[in-house]
Order: structure tokens, then C-alpha cells, then sequence
């Protein structure tokens, strides 16, 4: 296989979405793999450039001076707890607002961590809570973390992510402000939180999260930015109706649809799929937003 040609790479890449998002196994994925790149060691190439690596660099140092950063237990409005990874300012010289980062549906990785840090870099006090926590913790295999994140209570999952937005709207050090910033099952995740969180929750952002019925459109108080991929046609089914039902119940919202890119084009730690253009684009709209209804 042409690992140039585009036709066969797209194939590549909508086999792998279908193994991370429709629970298939990974026998599977490697017989369709090598059927389209025509061995198993092409195959394997391809999984390997397609999935995202732990083991990619970081955009900013996890020992970054500028910041603070730790991770332990977050204690949650109405009791309880969430284990998470913490990032903010080393000098922030004001009281800051807060940002939820909601991970992907391998878990609370690295690369999730990392944008926790660029977050505070851009001035916000950022949490991202391990939604696995009460699974014992993301697991170092990402198959068997996707495999808990199907098995989560998706109602719990959702009153336990506003029972963060509430307890960061608390913090004694803030501005009382809190937005959320979710990827993949973790964008999905944020239209869900917007609505399930009312005026606790001053913005969220969506980065290709499969959205929620169109006739909960109306139910929406909490601006939201949404960012979609071009060729994320399995997202697109329920995006569309969504937007367009956002947009006939007049909610303020703001969606972008990022031509010719992939599914996770934010993520830098997979070769095939991030679009650097797409993704500095993207990010630069979510910082303009959430300072625009974070700050102040």
C-alpha cells in the first residue's frame, strides 16, 4: 500500500474509527488492516501512525517554570471525589477562570495533560478530571481503557463532570467563572455538560464530539463553540441536525467545520491525523472564546 495515496489512507483511518468508537476488537482491526495495506507489517505501520502515541513530545513541558502542576484528588460539590491532572499559573497576578478539559475516550492521557498545560499557559486554571476514576484509574492499555469507558454510567458520568464545573466555580482563588473543552467522547461529553449544567457553566467547547438529540436544542443556555472535522462523516450525522436545531431555537453558539481533515485532527500525538493548520486555527478560536466568557 501507498501510504501517499489518499484514497487508501482514509480507508485506513475509518477502519481505525471503527475499532475505537464501535468497540471491535483488535484481531479485527489487523485482518482488515492488512487486507487494505496488503501485509501484516503494513499494517501494523499504519495502526501504529493512525493511533495516537504516548510517547510523542509535548508542546509544553511538563516541568515548565511558568507553571504549577500536580496531579491528586479533586473534591466535588455535594461530596466526593475525582482524581485529575492540575495546571495553572505560576504567577497569574488575577483571579483566574477555570477550564474542564474532558479527555478522549482512551482515558486521561499525556497528550490530554499537555493540553491542560497550554490552557494555563494561556492563562486558566485547568483541570482535567480522570473519568475512569472510579474504575480504579485510566489503565496504562488503551484498549481496555475504551473498554471502561464503555462500561461508564453515562448519566453518572455526566453528574459527576458538573459537580466539577460547580466546585470549580468555588475555588476561593477564581473569578467564579468555568468553561469545558472536550475531545472526541470527550466533546460529546460537553454538549451534554452544557446542558445538564445551566448557568453554572459559562462556555464550553466541542472539539468533534458526537452531539446530542436536536430537540434538546432548546434546553441550551451556555454559549458553545463547536469544531468539526471535513471528513468526520460518522460526527457529522448527528452534528448537522444539531446545529441546525441550535441555530432555529436561536442559541449562541459558533460552529467550524475544518475542510479535508480527519477526526481528531487536534491530536498531535498521531501522525496520520493531525492537521497542524486545522488545529492551530481551531485552538486559537477556543482561546479567543473562552477568554471572551471566561475573563472578568
Amino acid at each position: 500500500m501507498d501510504r501517499n495515496d489518499p484514497g487508501l489512507r482514509d480507508a485506513a483511518v475509518r477502519l481505525y474509527d471503527d475499532f475505537t468508537h464501535e468497540h471491535r476488537d483488535r484481531r479485527t482491526l489487523l485482518r482488515q488492516m492488512t487486507a487494505l495495506a496488503g501485509s501484516v507489517a503494513a499494517a501494523e505501520a499504519l495502526i501504529l501512525g493512525i493511533s495516537a502515541s504516548p510517547a510523542a513530545a509535548a508542546q509544553v513541558d511538563p516541568a515548565d517554570k511558568r507553571l504549577i502542576t500536580r496531579k491528586g484528588g479533586f473534591g466535588l460539590a455535594g461530596g466526593g471525589s475525582v482524581n485529575g491532572y492540575f495546571a495553572a499559573p505560576r504567577k497569574p497576578g488575577r483571579k483566574l477562570g477555570a477550564v474542564m478539559v474532558i479527555h478522549e475516550n482512551r482515558g486521561l492521557q499525556p497528550h490530554i495533560e499537555d493540553v491542560a498545560r497550554r490552557l494555563a499557559l494561556a492563562g486558566f486554571f485547568a483541570l482535567a478530571p480522570d473519568f475512569l476514576s472510579s474504575a480504579g484509574g485510566t489503565p496504562a492499555d488503551e484498549d481496555k481503557a475504551r473498554e471502561l469507558i464503555g462500561r461508564l454510567d453515562y448519566d453518572a458520568t455526566i453528574a459527576t463532570a458538573v459537580a466539577v464545573v460547580k466546585r470549580l466555580g468555588q475555588r476561593a482563588n477564581g473569578n467564579g467563572k468555568v468553561g469545558i473543552v472536550g475531545f472526541c467522547w470527550g466533546g460529546a461529553l460537553v454538549d451534554r455538560v452544557a446542558l445538564a449544567a445551566g448557568p453554572a457553566l459559562a462556555a464550553g467547547v466541542s472539539y468533534y464530539g458526537p452531539a446530542p438529540e436536536p430537540a434538546e436544542a432548546v434546553k441550551l443556555q451556555v454559549p458553545l463553540l463547536l469544531h468539526y472535522a471535513g471528513k468526520d462523516t460518522r460526527v457529522a450525522q448527528t452534528a448537522e441536525p444539531w446545529v441546525d436545531a441550535l441555530r432555529a431555537a436561536g442559541k449562541p453558539f459558533e460552529a467550524f467545520t475544518y475542510p479535508g481533515v480527519d477526526h481528531a485532527f487536534n491530536n498531535d500525538t498521531s501522525a496520520e491525523r493531525y492537521d497542524k493548520a486545522a488545529a492551530d486555527l481551531a485552538w486559537q478560536r477556543t482561546i479567543t472564546f473562552l477568554h471572551q466568557h471566561l475573563d472578568a
